[in-house]
């Protein structure tokens, strides 16, 4: 009779970060999804990096001179209708959209893991109320949150980061607690339990490591949401105001142009798909590359 496998042994036998560091980057170099959507995703970081120290133009000086310029040595991708350039709006609009992802998937993750584990290890009437209080979260999106935080506190870029991190939060709940289920069901928890180790310290070792690329994966997703729901909130005014660039707002201030000049709509359209694509590749991508199992089969 073989001896019991220890809660340690176990968890480093299936833990996804067990894979060695050059074997991942190998099969991630061959991975194309995870190739073309990293390749998005920098471009969109590279953008909102480089609006930090540089545009073209200030991003906010209006020449109404200069308005609906088309491209030009000048204004690459030409002005708006305020005689701002279009790239320089692009390049800061990116930095918007990028920090009310990055905060609102924050809350969401920080909030929704905590109470998803807990949820998972104390099972009972702690289990149901934290997923009865996620179902009645679910009945607020995100758009509806934003217009009852706008009639309080006003539109504007905090309202949209609560928003959308408010609604976040119940789906990193879900799959925080699922996947937890699964691990609290495996033979090293019961061996750590049989070790006398607690309900926290079994969490902390050997539960959310496990679940650290469920978590992962599941955030690049969100964050792909939430710069859809940013964009969308900004369009509606409820979002990033004036005179802050906005993907969102600059489709906002498009619309009524459309003949005239459509494609003041088109380039902040197309930054928000490449967005939204570039992080769903990644995050498709990440599934298969910490998926011990689809590792196997690569």
């Amino acid at each position: 009779m073989s001896a019991p496998l220890t809660a340690s042994a176990a968890t480093a036998a299936i833990a996804p970060g067990a894979m060695p560091a050059t074997g991942f980057w190998r099969r991630a170099l061959r991975h194309r999804s995870f190739v073309l959507g990293a390749v998005l995703s920098l471009s969109v970081l590279g953008a909102a990096l480089l609006s930090l120290v540089w545009t073209p133009w200030s991003a906010t000086d209006i020449d109404i001179a200069s308005k609906l310029r088309p491209p030009s040595a000048a204004h690459w991708l030409g002005t708006d209708v305020l005689g701002r350039d279009i790239v320089s709006l692009l390049l800061v609009g990116a930095r918007s959209t990028i920090l009310v992802g990055v905060i609102a998937v924050g809350i969401g993750l920080s909030f929704g893991v905590c109470l998803g584990l807990v949820a998972a290890a104390r099972k009972g009437w702690t289990e149901e109320l934290i997923m009865r209080m996620s179902d009645f979260t679910f009945a607020f999106p995100a758009v509806l949150s934003a217009i009852m935080l706008a009639a309080v506190a006003g539109p504007g870029m905090v309202t949209s980061i609560t928003a959308i991190g408010i609604f976040q939060i119940p789906t990193f709940v879900r799959v925080t607690r699922g996947s937890a289920n699964a691990i609290w069901a495996r033979e090293f928890v019961l061996a750590a339990r049989a070790a006398g180790k607690g309900s926290f310290r079994i969490t902390i070792e050997h539960v959310l490591p496990n679940i650290l690329s469920i978590l992962i994966v599941q955030a690049t997703i969100q964050f792909a949401l939430a710069i859809l729901a940013e964009a969308a909130l900004s369009y509606l005014g409820l979002g990033t105001q004036p005179p802050q660039p906005s993907w969102g707002r600059m489709l906002n201030d498009a619309q009524t142009l459309l003949f005239q000049s459509p494609m003041l709509a088109v380039y902040p359209g197309a930054a928000i798909a490449i967005a939204v694509l570039g992080l769903n590749l990644l995050g498709d991508g990440l599934r298969d590359l910490l998926d011990p199992r689809l590792a196997r089969e690569r």
